[in-house]
């Protein structure tokens, strides 16, 4: 199946083929990591852990299930979740007094611990993460990483004394969401949610879209300021300078396996995955090109390589099984390693090794003497490219426009869809009209944008703020 007449069949065969996830668990929408898929999220989250240490962050792991007596202490929050909560009323043959709800969120299981870790100024900020599975009842068709069950997700919980202090919380967030992209090679937008939209409970959020090549946009992540939504209901308070007691100001920030899924659409290809090579498990395969003269020469130099890229922090694979290099070519294309090193018998006596890029498909020859440099460079380069073209692919995807009836038809996912960019007054009348009309999902406004001069797309008003729409993965 090719990406550009497909995506969704596409999307499924890569990641079948690939063997990133396995689906066949008799539960729906609660899927199987095998190995290789695992350690690409691994990778991944090793990005996450460092950016949140390097910020301050502590990482914690709370229980599964919620007390029901805790969930619904924010009216909003459980009006948002209610129909995708799963529900544990018994232990054995025994009814439970309180019904557990299965963690879709933490906000309900960590704040009733904050109240009683957090007394005084000198306890803030809080500032804590947690890597850990979510739950919800996905009633849409489900998709391998994009839309499950059973969710592999990152969030991070902070506490501060005032709203000033939490919005330069969401600053920070915005700064670690940058780094971890850029090792994911995936642009984005930031999007400030409409209020219909935003996270139940939440003052208000930012969402994280990147486009998928079939004009879709998918959300990765989410950042939100509560100000004090949960800490009046969970009653979280300090005491000040001035001996009083004031409600905290709280955010968060959350990312899901939906990053992996982004990247395997974003990047892959009809040949396969092609993977940014700081989350690549194996960044650079070695294949032997075996033949009649001196074939264990051929070994020994292809281990001597592996060795040495190994030792300067590359992941490296020599592939020696008892294959035809075709076969081992195909295999890890597939597989998306970002550089194929070869090495035959007439290389060695050039002092030469071939190589050839995942990401364009560039074949050449670097020299023996500039290993690490030459592969350094090379892999560097593949990461840029991969930023570059999905960048130039999202920004083709943008379409402005003055009126609804400029809006196309809604495609199936077999077509390209477009980004819809226009102006809009900020009502929710125009916005739920817009909608309506269309049959495109408002994303929001641009997030810390400058003012632009335009005009509502509904009610031709004045304004000075553009918002994106999409169909949406």
């Amino acid at each position: 199946m090719k990406k550009n007449e497909n995506f969704g069949e596409w999307y499924n065969e890569i990641v079948d083929t690939a063997e990133l996830s396995d689906k066949r668990y008799p539960i729906k929408g609660m899927n199987v990591w095998t190995p290789y898929g695992w350690k690409i999220m691994m990778m991944i989250d090793s990005f996450t852990r460092r950016e949140l240490n390097a910020t301050g962050h502590d990482e914690v792991n709370f229980p599964l299930l919620i007390p029901e007596t805790e969930f619904k202490k924010e009216k909003d929050h459980i009006k948002g979740f209610d129909s995708e909560v799963y529900w544990v009323t018994k232990a054995g043959d025994n009814e439970l007094d309180v019904p557990l709800v299965v963690r879709p969120t933490s906000e309900t299981a960590m704040y009733p611990m904050f109240s009683l870790w957090i007394r005084s100024h000198q306890d803030l900020p809080l500032k804590i993460f947690q890597i850990v599975n979510t739950f919800r009842y996905e009633t849409k068709q489900t998709r391998s990483f994009i839309r499950v069950r059973e969710i592999h997700f990152f969030e991070s919980h902070t506490c501060h004394a005032t709203e000033e202090e939490a919005q330069c919380q969401i600053e920070e967030d915005i700064v670690m969401l940058k780094k971890i992209s850029k090792e994911l090679c995936l642009p984005y937008f930031l999007l400030t949610r409409t209020d219909w939209d935003k996270f139940p409970g939440a003052h208000y959020t930012v969402g994280i879209d990147t486009v998928m090549p079939n004009g879709r946009t998918l959300q990765i992540g989410s950042i939100h300021h509560y100000r004090t939504n949960f800490s009046i209901p969970y009653d979280i308070t300090y005491e000040d300078l001035d001996g009083e007691h004031k409600h905290v100001h709280q955010t968060t920030y959350g990312m899901s396996e939906r990053l992996l899924g982004a990247v395997v659409g974003v990047h892959g290809d009809d040949s396969g995955l092609i993977l940014p090579p700081p989350i690549a498990p194996f960044q650079i395969v070695v294949i032997p090109i075996i033949s009649k003269k001196e074939p264990e020469l051929v070994l020994d130099v292809c281990k001597m390589v592996t060795d040495i890229l190994t030792k300067d922090g590359m992941r490296v694979k020599l592939d020696d099984r008892n294959m035809r290099p075709g076969a081992k070519y195909y295999d890890w294309e597939m597989r998306g390693v970002p550089l194929r090193l070869e090495i035959g018998a007439r290389d060695i006596e050039n002092k030469l090794i071939s190589f050839a890029r995942r990401d364009t498909g560039e074949k050449g020859t670097i020299d023996l003497s500039t290993l690490t440099a030459s592969v350094d460079l090379l892999l560097n380069d593949i990461s840029f490219t991969l930023y570059s073209r999905a960048l130039n692919v999202q920004e083709s995807m943008v379409t402005d426009i003055t009126d609804m009836s400029e809006a196309p038809a809604e495609t199936d996912e077999t077509k390209d869809d477009v980004i819809l960019r226009f102006g809009w007054c900020g009502s929710e009348k125009c916005g739920h009209t817009f909608e309506e009309t269309t049959g495109y999902k408002i994303l929001g406004t641009p997030y810390g944008a400058d003012p632009v001069k335009c005009e509502c797309v509904v009610c031709k008003a004045q304004s000075i703020k553009q918002a994106y729409a999409a169909h949406t993965m």
